[in-house]
């Protein structure tokens, strides 16, 4: 009988249930890193993964949970200055807000080894407008602004905030919602997507007691070409002031009416108060958590014995995001040796992640915008093409790689997986050039592994630092043999490899040894091991 990798990942969780949530204690591997790093960043670089081997989990995850500083704001590549706190351009709106979209992704590029990108995507992912509704540029630069300053805080207070937000309130109609024509898009979506999941056991009467709860909020300056001041207010003649009173899903609580000018958000504490004190709150939480950051598979030993105790851990710790992700990422569980490979690649990861393996990095804007915004062009154009939108989720669900029966293999598809062997074919063809030169410097990265003069080696090293998954003895001599050397005995390898150390300004020995190497990288990017994290 054949036991699938699934099977045997089941059952090692039967037997070691009550150890998932346990700190993992021993030094890190490089493997380890890797995959730490794959995880919670968009890629690591050699570089990090070489200097945090043989840290600890907690000594890792201290460094990634470390406050980061705000960025500066995209600059217009025509005239350098800001225009994200300047009256609307309904002229440049498209351009401006194509760069935003590139300035993030270049946001991603540079990151250093911190949790915060990869949680500002969880979050947009979660708390979900869209662009291409909102359709003012300030607004989605200030969504996002939003999402990156409440990342890794408190979560009843970033939910405060997101509710009051610009776009949300233009992206589900929160500023129509007024005293006797309530509208319950912002009411559902808060406890269905945002906090309670559709376990929690509210009623349709509960989102029409929510909505009645959120009347009264308005944006403030929308697409407004007179004046550069956007954000939101609470107008109580808008408000319903009538008492709210909700089912047996939140214990029969009944939020006061209220007809203050702090009417708004005195009522909005009590709803979220009210939301977070059922139990399948964070535990809905931390099931999104979970299946963005470990796996999309939730058996019930799972449930039981690590969703549970995060959702406990959670609740104690007053809805504070910090204290969940750091007993996420250094736990027993997480380090689970079936796990490396589980998630398939989302773009961001993809293109992102190979773009920072080969050590490119995006310009200061105020020194190089040029060069700037055609390295963050190029990543929006992959990451959209390759349906990951930036900013541009096309449901309120999110992307639907996070939430259709499937989850990640939703990222491939007849038309994606074209798109993907042709990104590393345009690296490795050096076809692509950014800031004036190729992406990939093949021969100068393979000089830094143990010993590129046997072939053998080299493929070990190399798939070892470029692949989640671990290969077999078979794999690496098919890589080796048939796809490093095209069948030429592994000897040759060594002369040709030493010809060209000896005298690399030689072209044709320079050609020799960098041809094969072009070859099998395309052949690794086209790799199903190359698609997953």
């Amino acid at each position: 009988m054949v036991i699938s990798q699934r099977d045997t990942y089941r059952t090692r969780l039967i037997i070691s249930a009550v150890a998932l949530l346990d700190a993992y204690t021993q030094p890190l591997t490089a493997a380890q890193v890797a995959h730490l790093l794959r995880r919670t960043t968009f890629g690591p670089t050699p570089e990090q993964i070489k200097s945090l081997t043989g840290q600890t989990a907690a000594q890792v995850v201290a460094k990634l949970l470390v406050n980061q500083p705000t960025p500066a704001p995209p600059l217009d590549l025509k005239t350098s200055k800001a225009f994200t706190d300047q009256p609307f351009d309904m002229t440049n709106q498209g351009t401006y807000q194509a760069y935003i979209k590139m300035w993030w992704g270049n946001l991603m590029l540079n990151q250093p080894a911190s949790l915060l990108e990869k949680m500002t995507l969880f979050w947009s992912n979660h708390f979900v407008t869209n662009d291409s509704t909102v359709n003012d540029c300030r607004y989605m630069y200030q969504y996002n602004t939003l999402l990156r300053q409440n990342a890794l805080g408190n979560f009843k207070a970033f939910t405060i905030a997101i509710t009051q937000d610009p776009a949300m309130l233009r992206f589900l109609n929160g500023n129509q919602n007024v005293v006797g024509t309530a509208n319950e898009n912002y009411g559902r979506e808060l406890q269905e997507l945002f906090t309670i999941g559709r376990n929690g056991g509210y009623t349709e009467a509960d989102v029409r007691a929510a909505a009645k709860v959120l009347t009264g909020w308005v944006d403030t300056g929308y697409r407004d070409a007179t004046n550069a001041a956007i954000g939101s207010s609470f107008k109580a003649a808008r408000h319903d002031t009538t008492d709210k009173t909700f089912s047996a899903a939140y214990q029969n609580t009944v939020i006061k009416g209220r007809s203050s000018a702090t009417a708004g958000l005195d009522e909005l504490n009590d709803l979220l108060d009210m939301i977070l004190r059922n139990v399948e709150t964070p535990r809905n939480i931390c099931r999104k958590l979970y299946r963005w950051f470990v796996n999309s598979d939730i058996p019930d030993t799972v449930e039981t014995n690590f969703i549970q105790p995060l959702a406990d851990l959670f609740r104690k710790n007053n809805f504070e995001i910090k204290p969940v992700l750091t007993a996420l990422f250094q736990s027993q569980h997480f380090f689970d040796a079936s796990l490396p490979g589980a998630v398939i690649k989302s773009p961001t990861d993809l293109v992102i992640g190979t773009f920072r393996f080969w050590g490119l990095q995006a310009p200061d804007q105020t020194q190089s915008i040029t060069a700037f915004y055609q390295i963050g062009n190029y990543i929006n154009a992959r990451v959209k093409e390759e349906q990951q939108d930036l900013l541009n989720p096309p449901t309120v669900f999110g992307w639907t790689a996070y939430y259709q029966t499937g989850y990640y293999q939703q990222w491939i598809n007849s038309t994606t997986l074209g798109l993907r062997g042709f990104f590393g074919d345009s690296l490795t063809t050096n076809a692509l050039k950014l800031n004036g030169k190729p992406v990939i410097d093949v021969l100068t990265y393979v000089k830094t592994l143990s010993d590129p003069s046997d072939a053998a080696k080299l493929v070990n090293d190399l798939t070892g630092q470029l692949l989640a998954v671990p290969l077999d003895q078979m794999q690496k001599d098919f890589l080796t043999d048939t796809i490093l050397l095209n069948s030429i005995p592994r000897y040759e390898w060594t002369s040709e490899w030493n010809d060209y150390v000896k005298t690399p300004t030689d072209a044709a020995k320079k050609q020799a040894v960098q041809m094969k190497l072009t070859a099998f990288l395309q052949y690794i990017f086209r790799m199903a091991e190359y698609q997953v994290v």
